[in-house]
């Protein structure tokens, strides 16, 4: 692991959703940081792809080959010219890799690796990573590795066909800072006993979330005080309760109450082994329990092709070639028969099909296996999560059927750019490839990725394929960090359109329409419709919220259409496949709810930073966005203020009059008065707030039962004293009057801005004392926030404090001109909705005694931003790229892998499938959520001829028809009897193009119980 050289700036504006996940330690540590990466192949451009989105200070790559037309389809930084002039791949990279990031040194090297090359320059380097190298190279590298001091980490990886592998050794003694990359978090105490060893119960229903073995430290212990400030190891009991150490003694006073654990986290030691040493009893990570026994046979497979390789002058195996496979196959027995440790019986099948693809490179893998080992490469470069120990082997046999088999001819190369692919997947897939008509919705950073996955498969080259893709979004600078397709000079043009202009640049045959509209039910009727479904082969999803990744979801379900679902969130991205009839849908499961922190809880007894940033939050939203909007609504819909004001003091009531006329009393006119405001608010949110508390529950109120008040998680305020010396507090004031200024179109300069002309503002303002009142306060966490309940005298008052602030402001214009409304941007500096929640939140923070935040984590948390990482993203994409080559070729369930990865432990969990749930109507009549009835009408077909096509087809009576809120018939309800001789043309009512209608029909079922039935497609064919 480097050291920390020298202080190193990191641009927010670029890295900050990485900064997320990964922390600034880490970053700058990769900030100091060289790697080399050999193989400019696929996968050697993915891992380079995703090391220089990061961030480090400098990347070499090396490689000795020249460019060929094969490689147009697995390495997306080539084109055809590279390949006519003959270019060296590490050459013709480096220029496009250099564009992706400016701090990120680039270099490239053209020279080769053999056992005479001299590999002192290695060693400038804290991490190498080899692809396309021979084995026994491999080992001589490795060593040299392990020799020096510290030693240098070393990462092998290789995509043969459709099989990968990677190995990584660390050294002996290897840090890990952090090896979860997990927040810690605070979790409130309710109990200690003394004992032996003493148990710590968490607060009624919260759940400590540790393992045992993890560390965790006190604070704000009321009794059994002797444990603040103390780190103990914890041996979990219970979800709620854990034993820590010995209590027992005097020095452990008996717990009262109050109390917070925080997990401490604690640094690892990894002690990692040569590879020749694994070679022979290889650590496998197993990421298909399906599959238990695939790693070890592939880790085989893997051997016995390198000795295949070395034994043929470094020819691999020829592609579908029975003899070779049958080489193959042999030296893989003879090398199990060597292990201790031997593979019980070898998966012949398996081997053979690494050897005939060997040739080929399956680019989805490459995505899939380059972003696991980018992250790896990450981890030695900054002891940020837990290195894999040590292989991984990946495979995506399942894209290749037994049909596929019998037809080897189909899988030869033809001498065009997607002869990679052929050997992978055979000519008829790739003709299917080429011709479908693919649906994506979504072009942020798995979108990215995704285009560059269709671009080097040939996805939608060919007349009968198309692949239409929609955002809405603009390019920000934030998200140059890792989508990919898009560079600086993009930033502020649409996303789509951007995208698909790079992505032809992967690959100028494609196919694509690039759309800006949301895909949403405001935009069904005109541009996503079910006819447009109805033309997809296929739809999937790139999308950053459930929300839309629900409503998508229905469409393609309604459509019958398959669906690949992804996501990322850091480390962590999952992959779920929805082929209709076969598996279960998105929405067959549900997310647990987020807790909603109650009301009380924000607005008078906040516990944790986070109650304080949803505040603050709130202020913002209710301040600059919900007051102007209604002040603005009041306005336009009642008329002049002479006439309102004359209407509420006859005792007209007129709604919201009450909050405008409070509005109008402290609305600022000029920006003298935007700070005199700011400074009100101050001392109304954090000083007589915090007085006004005190008031009513002094430190010493108890319960009915005799505890404490405020005692945790009720934690006492204490009221903040203004100083203009804090800058927290000047902060709050500067951020606070510029968005008043802004709401009320205030123009001001930079100047009256400045920090003397505020101060010299605040020394002539006389600020309130405090006044108690009989204001309730909400003390149930049940309670929801409370109703206004204004009564005639208040609209009289209303009246009056309008005239009031009228006559003040001198001119009417003044008071009651249209307020700016404030959208929340959390993305520009400038504007100051991050220093106003930052500040509010911390200075309400301060006021309960509650660890402040930094403005990252206020951002990340005010703007509810999803962190994310380069690394995650190439991953999943590449999984859902592999299971796209499934899905169009309607392969069984067992074939599809959902997949849930954490690239920080790291764990890939691929699982098949959930099959979709089955509704028994009737013995011998069952139905799923796919299914959908079709009813086949004309322009004289009934409402009773409808009702007894069920009794005729299916045996069940009809007892109800709806069309959504609409009810078509329900035969209790008076007049309903009379529809059934009308046409379902007069009771539905289409439109002259409604070619048909979703119907929702109850059935009755033998107990004479409403059965609902699958959705009713009412076909009018007029």
């Amino acid at each position: 692991m480097v050291s920390m050289a020298a202080e190193v700036e990191i641009d927010d504006s670029l890295y900050s959703r990485q900064r997320y996940v990964l922390g600034d330690s880490a970053m700058k540590r990769m900030a100091n940081s060289s790697m080399l990466v050999y193989g400019m192949g696929g996968l050697g451009i993915e891992i380079a792809k995703n090391i220089v989105l990061a961030g480090i200070k400098s990347l070499t790559i090396q490689d000795d080959k020249m460019a060929t037309v094969s490689d147009l389809g697995v390495q997306f930084f080539l084109t055809e010219e590279d390949v006519v002039q003959g270019k060296n791949r590490a050459a013709a990279s480096e220029g496009r890799l250099a564009e992706l990031n400016p701090y990120v040194s680039i270099n490239s090297l053209t020279t080769g690796l053999d056992n005479n090359t001299d590999l002192s320059y290695i060693t400038k380097y804290q991490c190498v990573i080899l692809t396309e190298v021979p084995l026994q190279l491999q080992l001589k590298i490795n060593q040299l590795c392990r020799t020096q001091s510290p030693p240098i980490q070393f990462i092998s990886a290789d995509v043969y066909g459709i099989v990968s592998g990677v190995f990584c050794d660390f050294g002996d003694d290897f840090e890990v800072m952090d090896v979860n990359g997990e927040e810690m978090r605070d979790t409130f105490i309710e109990n200690v006993t003394k004992g032996n060893p003493g148990v710590v119960t968490c607060l009624k229903d919260k759940f400590h979330g540790l393992e045992t073995g993890d560390m965790v430290t006190f604070r704000e212990l009321n009794g059994m005080t002797a444990l603040n400030g103390m780190t103990c190891k914890v041996k979990v009991l219970s979800p709620s309760t854990f034993a820590i150490c010995d209590t027992s003694g005097e020095v452990f006073t008996p717990y009262e109450h109050g109390g917070i654990l925080t997990q401490v986290k604690a640094s690892q030691k990894f002690s990692f082994k040569s590879l020749e040493s694994q070679l022979k009893d290889p650590a496998l990570l197993i990421p298909d329990l399906s599959k238990f026994s695939a790693p070890s046979n592939l880790h085989l497979g893997m051997l016995a092709l390198h000795q295949y390789w070395q034994e043929n002058n470094g020819q691999l195996p020829n592609v579908w070639c029975q003899r070779d496979a049958a080489r193959v196959v042999s030296l893989a027995n003879e090398i199990n028969n060597s292990l201790s440790n031997k593979v019980e019986s070898l998966d012949e099948d398996l081997v053979r099909l690494l050897s005939f693809t060997s040739r080929g490179c399956f680019a989805p893998l490459c995505a899939a296996i380059g972003g696991f080992v980018a992250q790896e490469g990450l981890k030695a470069l900054t002891g940020k999560f837990t290195p894999l120990n040590q292989w991984l082997y990946l495979d995506a046999a399942d894209v290749v059927s037994k049909a596929d088999i019998n037809n080897p001819a189909g899988f030869q190369p033809r001498g065009d750019r997607y002869d990679a692919l052929r050997i992978c997947i055979g000519e008829t897939k790739c003709c299917q490839l080429a011709n479908t008509r693919l649906f994506m919705v979504g072009c942020g950073a798995i979108g990215c990725e995704m285009l560059k996955n269709y671009a080097l498969m040939g996805i939608a080259t060919q007349d009968k394929g198309k692949i239409t893709i929609t955002d809405n979004d603009l390019i920000e600078k934030s998200n140059l960090n890792r989508q990919f397709l898009f560079r600086p000079h993009h930033i502020r043009k649409p996303k789509s359109t951007t995208a698909a202009q790079s992505a032809n640049g992967i690959n100028p045959a494609l196919r694509i329409e690039a759309q800006q509209h949301k895909v949403c039910p405001q935009t069904e009727a005109e541009h996503y419709n079910d006819d447009f479904f109805g033309n997809q082969d296929l739809v999937v999803n790139a999308l950053d919220n459930v929300e839309a990744r629900r409503y998508v979801d229905s469409r393609c379900v309604t459509n019958q259409k398959a669906l690949l679902e992804s996501g990322t969130m850091g480390t962590k991205g999952h992959v779920q496949v929805i082929i209709p009839h076969l598996t279960e849908s998105y929405g067959s499961q549900r997310d647990p709810v987020d807790e909603d922190i109650p009301y009380c809880t924000l607005k008078s007894f906040p516990a944790q930073i986070e109650h304080c940033i949803q505040w603050a939050r709130d202020k913002f939203e209710s301040s600059f966005a919900q007051k102007p909007a209604l002040f603005n609504k009041f306005w336009t819909s009642q008329g002049e203020p002479p006439q309102v004001i004359d209407k509420l003091k006859h005792g007209s009531p007129l709604e919201g009059a009450i909050q405008i006329s409070k509005i109008l009393r402290s609305k600022p006119v000029d920006w003298c008065a935007c700070v005199v405001l700011a400074r009100l608010k101050f001392e109304k949110y954090f000083n007589h707030k915090a007085r006004h508390l005190l008031h009513h529950f002094p430190l010493d109120t108890r319960l009915k039962d005799g505890s404490l008040f405020w005692q945790s998680p009720k934690r006492p305020p204490v009221p903040q004293e203004f100083n203009v010396g804090d800058a927290m507090h000047l902060s709050f004031i500067i951020s606070t009057a510029k968005l008043y200024a802004h709401a009320c179109r205030i123009p001001h300069s930079a100047e009256e801005e400045s920090p003397s002309n505020i101060v010299a503002i605040l020394q002539t303002l006389a600020v309130p004392e405090y006044r108690p009142s009989s204001k309730t306060i909400v003390t149930d966490e049940n309670a929801k926030k409370e109703q206004d309940t204004s009564g005639d005298d208040d609209f009289v008052d209303a009246a009056n404090r309008m005239d009031k602030a009228i006559q003040a402001a001198g001119a009417q214009d003044k008071v009651v001109k249209e307020m700016e409304v404030a959208e929340f941007e959390k993305d520009d500096d400038e504007n100051s909705h991050i220093d106003f929640i930052t500040a509010a939140a911390n200075l309400r923070a301060a006021m309960y005694s509650i660890d402040s935040a930094d403005r990252l984590k206020v951002k990340r948390i005010a703007g509810r931003i999803v962190p994310a990482i380069a690394t995650t993203t190439a991953a999943v994409a590449g999984l859902v790229s592999i299971e796209l080559v499934k899905a169009l070729d309607r392969c069984p369930i067992e074939s599809y892998k959902n997949c849930f990865l954490n690239l920080a432990l790291p764990v890939i969990v691929l699982s098949e499938p959930g099959p979709v749930e089955k509704v028994v109507l009737k013995e011998g009549l069952s139905v799923t959520m796919w299914d959908r009835w079709d009813v086949q009408g004309h322009k004289d077909y009934t409402l009773q001829e409808f009702l007894n096509y069920f009794k005729t087809k299916f045996g069940f009576e009809a007892t109800m028809v709806g069309h959504g809120v609409k009810m078509v018939y329900v035969p209790f309800m008076p007049g309903h009897s009379k529809r059934l001789p009308q046409t379902m043309v007069k009771l539905l009512k289409p439109s002259a193009r409604l070619r048909y209608v979703d119907l929702v029909v109850s059935l009755q079922g033998d107990t004479e119980e409403d059965i609902p039935g699958p959705p009713v497609r009412y076909f009018f064919n007029l």
